[in-house]
């Protein structure tokens, strides 16, 4: 009944939105960073900040390569296609996402608002000319560690790390301003301020829906919590959804 109940609301708002975080792309062999399997039970967060970046480079490579190559051999799960689904049909006017994967874009969603940048593309450090991280990837393979720019400059992913400010985030809050529905899907919704997102839409009025395995904050404002797995339970709307549109 739950389902049957979430599909309506988002038939039936004007402007929908989703909002991502790492639990969408678990099933997809990446893993999360404070779950059981996360990424910081294995490595520490301090891999991961500007500061360690700048001070050794070299470090910050050999621990950044791995994430890049398992993040290029990803594919899409069922609830990346199911989210552009209802961006195909009108129902999801933005996908606002934490993650830097571009499993979005693989799974052919459009209107794709990265708020932690994207592993897909790097820049240099000095002179901010942009590189394909694929061919990175290739320059650190092949021994060049950190690799370096034509200018002399170190190259780095164009993700935000800690200690940087997000990316968009005025336009990702103007479009929540805008939005009378949000779906929230994988995210522990701690991270500030991404996690204002569903908070500005729930608090202009509209609708929150949570689909996470584990308890977030906001599950004791939603108007729904799911707790399956997303690739599971967001088919399921949709489904319900396409069911609606023929009827």
């Amino acid at each position: 009944m739950e389902y049957e109940k979430i599909a309506e609301e988002i038939f039936s708002s004007t402007y929908g939105i989703a909002f991502t975080g790492a639990g969408i792309s678990t099933a997809s062999g990446i893993p999360d960073f404070r779950g059981p399997q996360g990424l910081w039970k294995k490595y520490s967060p301090e891999l991961a900040t500007i500061e360690y970046f700048e001070k050794d480079p070299k470090g910050f490579w050999e621990f950044y390569s791995l994430r890049m190559r398992g993040l290029f051999d990803a594919q899409p799960n069922k609830a990346h296609y199911a989210l552009a689904e209802l961006e195909k049909m009108g129902l999801i006017k933005a996908i606002i996402t934490q993650n830097i994967d571009g499993l979005h874009q693989k799974a052919g969603s459009r209107n794709v608002i990265e708020l932690h940048g994207t592993m897909r593309r790097s820049y240099c450090a000095s002179c901010l000319k942009v590189y394909d991280s694929s061919l990175v990837l290739k320059m650190v393979e092949s021994g060049n560690i950190p690799p370096k720019c034509e200018c002399g400059g170190i190259i780095r992913p164009d993700v935000v790390l800690f200690g940087e400010p997000v990316k968009n985030i005025y336009e990702a809050l103007s479009i929540a301003y805008d939005s009378d529905l949000v779906l929230s899907i994988g995210s522990s919704l701690t991270v500030y301020p991404a996690n204002l997102i569903p908070q500005v839409v729930k608090e202009r009025g509209g609708k929150l829906i949570i689909l996470n395995m584990e308890e977030t904050p906001l599950d004791n404002v939603a108007d729904y919590v799911i707790r399956e797995p997303v690739e599971v339970s967001l088919p399921k709307i949709v489904d319900i959804v396409k069911s609606k549109l023929v009827s």
